[in-house]
């Protein structure tokens, strides 16, 4: 329960909640609604976390919101007296039900068939990770140090005590099945916790939750995979875990306990898809039940300890409109990738880590008509098609006695034998480069694969780089006549400082001249500069040139839309 007192101009009011979330805005849906140009329909909003009720601001506009005279994008736990400002109205925190904030662990929540079956449940709506401002920009929520090295320090303890009671018992957990393996650790912990007195009882059942997560599941990321807001999480160290939020990078403060428990995680994570990290392979791709991609490198390598990257799989497959919607291409744009793929073009996504590109590969490759025969090659399996016609193939790592091992190149050439129609590959980054463009020119038309360069001019000579790594003595005129043959369309993705990803070029390759590659854009992004909260402004175009696949496709007597081209 949440009592709040409303000031505007010489009116207040006091109003009460019940809710985990409270909008505030000129929305007719707000819970709170307020007036004036200066405010958005959606301005602020107070949720209701583990830890206490936090305020985050919504408006990112010149106005925004105000607590305690401050600007804040996010502040909390919010404390009785606490003071929101938004346009002329001043909301007073006049009392917080603490009691309603405990954690409590519900075992029938833990198996409900909708939800992660190790995730913890807590009460009210848990969609943030706990923070406080920290000098740098970045937002972190935490309780005090001193609060958390002391919980830091009894998960330890029970986390300890934990195996070595189920070591003792002779509990063979690799027979359980996950409710058996849940309740017998449960059992176990409460045990330990009734028998040592010296346990401090404060907050126990949320400690007691995050040692049964580090245990059993994910530890302090299971909360962080369960926030769709979050698109990527990176933990640097045991007491170290970043997220990437809207664009933002954020400090959290989740921590793990030892660097030993991120390790157990890891294994956890690697050891269902057949992969394995130790001190002979301390590197591991691999990937997460929802098909999230998950990079993990461990000591000597990493100096801070284990260190763990997941790119977060989206609950919610983004399709070609979301992407219009987010303003990361035009509808024109849009419209002419789709033409481009239905017509059997062959396109290559360019762009920088974290730019979007295989998330524009999945939306492309839903274009792809269904019945033809789809082969998709990945390192670790990412790309969601629906088609009913459809192979992924995904490499694998040597074993431990450094055999075994299938490369992205190895399945290039297969799949080159199983007919297919269309070759997705995820991303080329190495000698599989020369295979794909060869696929490319002798009859699987409309292929489609990524890599990593900065414009269209770099992904050229990128590829001719990767082509090269092939060790076939290959003169550059040659691969260059080779890339030409096989190239159509550059699709060019970029991730600016706001964190916004936009399409700024798609690129058609046009021919050859000398020893030069010619490249002709069709549609580009035109950046007018920042706005007041250093979010990316611009305007999509295109440059009035028919690309001249179209202008064969015309001639051809098939019915193409021209109208974006301006001519």
């Amino acid at each position: 329960m949440l009592k709040i007192k409303v000031f505007y101009k010489d009116k207040e009011s006091i109003v009460d909640f019940d809710n985990d979330e409270i909008v505030i805005g000129k929305s007719l849906q707000a819970d709170l609604q307020i007036k004036g140009w200066l405010t958005s329909n959606e301005h602020a909003v107070i949720k209701k976390l583990p830890a206490g009720y936090v305020v985050e601001d919504l408006d990112r506009g010149a106005n925004g919101t105000y607590v305690n005279g401050s600007k804040v994008d996010m502040y909390g736990p919010l404390e009785e007296g606490d003071k929101i400002d938004i346009g002329k109205y001043r909301f007073v925190i006049l009392s917080i039900d603490a009691e309603e904030l405990s954690y409590e662990l519900k075992k029938e929540d833990m198996f409900d068939s909708t939800v992660n079956p190790m995730k913890s449940s807590f009460k009210g709506k848990e969609t943030e990770p706990l923070c406080q401002p920290i000098e740098t920009g970045l937002t972190k929520y935490v309780d005090s140090k001193a609060e958390l090295e002391k919980e830091m320090k009894l998960m330890k303890q029970l986390h300890a005590k934990l195996i070595e009671t189920m070591d003792l018992e002779r509990q063979d957990v690799s027979k359980m099945s996950d409710k058996e393996l849940y309740e017998t650790t449960l059992n176990c912990l409460n045990k330990i916790i009734e028998n040592d007195l010296t346990v401090d009882r404060k907050n126990i059942e949320r400690i007691k939750s995050l040692v049964l997560n580090e245990a059993i599941g994910l530890g302090p990321l299971e909360v962080l995979i369960a926030d769709k807001d979050v698109s990527e999480i990176m933990v640097n160290s045991a007491s170290e875990i970043y997220v990437e939020k809207k664009g933002r990078i954020l400090l959290t403060g989740s921590v793990f306990s030892s660097d030993q428990a991120v390790l157990d995680i890891i294994e956890r994570i690697v050891s269902p898809i057949g992969r394995r990290i130790d001190e002979s392979s301390p590197m591991v791709d691999a990937r997460l039940k929802d098909g999230s991609r998950v990079n993990a490198i461990i000591p000597p390598l990493a100096l801070k300890g284990p260190t763990i990257t997941i790119r977060k799989f989206p609950e919610k497959r983004l399709k070609v409109k979301d992407l219009v919607e987010m303003d990361s291409l035009s509808s024109n744009m849009a419209e002419f990738l789709e033409s481009c793929v239905k017509h059997r073009r062959n396109i290559i996504i360019s762009g920088g880590t974290g730019s979007g590109k295989t998330t524009l590969l999945n939306v492309l490759s839903n274009f792809i008509p269904n019945g033809e025969r789809i082969i998709t090659i990945e390192d670790a399996a990412e790309l969601k098609l629906d088609h009913d016609h459809l192979i992924a193939l995904e490499s694998r790592p040597a074993n431990a006695e450094g055999k075994g091992s299938i490369t992205i190149r190895d399945l290039v050439k297969n799949s080159l034998r199983m007919r297919p129609d269309r070759i997705v590959v995820g991303e080329c980054r190495g000698a599989e480069s020369l295979d794909m463009l060869q696929a490319m020119n002798t009859g699987h038309e409309g292929s489609l694969t990524t890599l990593h360069a900065n414009t269209p001019r770099d992904a050229l000579s990128r590829l001719e780089t990767l082509v090269l790594m092939a060790g076939m003595d290959l003169p550059l005129q040659a691969i260059r006549e080779q890339i030409v043959s096989a190239i159509d369309i550059i699709v060019q993705q970029t991730r600016f400082a706001c964190g916004s990803r936009k399409i700024t070029h798609i690129t058609e390759v046009t021919g050859i001249e000398g020893n030069t590659i010619q490249l002709q854009d069709i549609f580009e992004y035109k950046k007018n500069g920042y706005d007041e909260d250093r979010v990316v402004q611009g305007v999509y175009r295109s440059t009035e040139t028919i690309p001249a696949f179209y202008q064969d496709l015309i001639d051809s007597g098939i019915d193409m839309k021209t109208d974006y081209f301006k001519i």
